[in-house]
């Protein structure tokens, strides 16, 4: 990948592996589910060119990073604990943060315990969901989406996993990859993935065979547990941010989404980002961009003019 160089650190008690290039100050890309620090390969090369340290982590459970096997070491804490450590090894006071999907999740979690360390952020996919300190995560899916809602069909250890290496690795990655349905996914028991033989999926431009292979190399290799305990600690995040009920975030923000997207398409989210709500939470959100006919995957997607958006925001300081 023209130039990315790769080195594995010691972080938080973990070995983690990052991806980088370029010089000056940091711009800390944060990765989501079902991907890796590759997913950001346009935006380092793109940044990395401007006069940027563009750095890529896998984060823990990903990738060539290190696994601990208890949901419970997947904590918001325990992340956000890495990245902290990251940038101290860095060697620098502040990154600009670049982030989309769980990632993204992991980026408002890093502004609120730690906005002396965030420049400027730049979210992709999701807003800030306050927490609801009336009910837990996963139930609250659960009664509004049912119980073949996607983040309650992760929930139970192994049960998901099992059915991934039935559909086969590379065939889920491509399904979630290419997926344009909107609204809250789903997993029925029966082919949850709803993959069928006789109609394979035709990969997009902007995700090659190459791309898709660098993936599912991966995952046959280190498996998804680590990425769907993310999941599988949400309701421990719920008891451990307590303290943070109803705390504004104290960072500058620029929010980008895809129209299709299918997490802004979720029943009540777009009403929640255009109303008032989001900034209410997120005073310094200084702008939110809906890029029509876009995807999930928009850095991926939309390389180019995602790269573009972050130069043009974080130039600014």
């Amino acid at each position: 990948m023209e130039g990315i160089s790769h080195r594995m650190v010691k972080v938080n008690g973990i070995d983690m592996h990052i991806a980088e290039k370029g010089r000056g100050p940091v711009v800390l890309f944060l990765h989501g589910f079902p991907e890796l620090w590759y997913t950001w390969r346009h935006q380092i090369l793109a940044l990395s060119s401007l006069g940027y340290h563009a750095v890529a982590p896998d984060l823990r459970g990903y990738g060539d990073t290190e696994a601990p096997a208890s949901s419970s070491s997947y904590s918001c804490l325990h992340i956000v604990g890495d990245l902290i450590a990251l940038i101290d090894y860095l060697g620098v006071e502040q990154v600009f943060l670049v982030a989309h999907d769980w990632g993204a999740i992991i980026g408002w979690y890093l502004c609120l315990f730690r906005p002396d360390r965030v420049k400027a952020y730049l979210c992709l996919s999701v807003p800030y969901m306050p927490r609801n300190p009336e009910m837990k995560p996963v139930e609250g899916m659960k009664l509004a989406f049912g119980e073949d809602y996607y983040i309650c069909r992760f929930q139970e250890p192994g049960v998901i996993e099992e059915e991934i290496s039935r559909a086969g690795t590379a065939e889920v990655l491509k399904k979630i990859l290419t997926g344009r349905r909107p609204g809250p996914p789903r997993l029925p028991k029966e082919n949850p993935f709803g993959i069928y033989p006789e109609n394979p999926i035709t990969l997009p431009s902007w995700l090659t065979e190459a791309d898709l292979s660098f993936y599912a190399t991966k995952y046959s290799q280190k498996g998804f547990t680590g990425g769907l305990n993310f999941y599988r600690a949400l309701d421990l995040n719920w008891e451990l941010t307590a303290p943070w009920t109803g705390a504004p975030l104290k960072v500058p923000v620029k929010f980008v989404v895809g129209e299709l997207d299918m997490v802004y398409n979720t029943p009540g989210i777009k009403e929640f980002v255009s109303s008032g709500g989001f900034k209410h939470h997120v005073p310094l959100l200084e702008e939110i961009v809906v890029m029509e006919g876009a995807g999930h995957f928009i850095n991926q997607e939309k390389s180019e003019e995602i790269s573009n958006h972050i130069y043009d925001y974080i130039s600014k300081y």
